[in-house]
């Protein structure tokens, strides 16, 4: 009897340990070399700090979320500016990982991407500190998209124009 438990132990702790080697290599990751954070941290901060936040919403497996993250946010132009303008958070849009809003519910990262109406993968979201919307980005965006997103959020062109009226007029 002792040797049939001792090997549904060593069962048990094996199906532990692939499980825990799946999970890890199907989670979303972000960007290598930002300063990203869980969303409700990222929103704690960003109204200590008065500072705006960049949602990146991403999942495992996301040929353009890789594309962003490999060609996009490996420009050191775009890292510079949004490391210093925005306090960034990350969501994994498939993810059961649970976070509390501000109003003290608690939901699941892939909720949160219901409630804020995210269409598919990578979806940037751009807010003001008290988490109010600003600017929805779905899709792969280039290095100088995001270059121009950060002109027209922090030079405030967004309370006068939407992006592509802002755009237009930057050509």
């Amino acid at each position: 009897m002792a040797a049939k438990q001792k090997t549904i132990d060593r069962v048990k702790a094996f199906l532990l340990l692939a499980l825990g080697c799946w999970s890890a290599a199907v989670a979303a990751d972000p960007p290598q070399g930002w300063t990203f954070h869980p969303f409700d941290e990222a929103l704690k901060l960003a109204g200590q700090e008065e500072r705006r936040v960049f949602l990146y919403f991403g999942r495992h497996g996301c040929p353009s979320c890789e594309r962003t993250n490999r060609e996009s946010f490996s420009d050191p132009r775009v890292m510079k500016t949004y490391n210093a303008n925005y306090v960034l958070a990350y969501v994994d849009s498939e993810s059961g990982k649970r976070l509390r809003l501000p109003s003290g519910e608690r939901i699941t990262e892939m909720e949160l991407g219901v409630r804020l109406k995210v269409i598919g993968t990578p979806f940037f979201y751009y807010m003001e500190p008290n988490g109010a919307s600003i600017l929805r980005a779905p899709g792969y965006q280039s290095a100088e998209e995001f270059l121009l997103f950060d002109r027209f959020v922090n030079e405030g062109h967004y309370k006068d124009q939407n992006f592509s009226e802002f755009k237009a007029s930057s050509s």
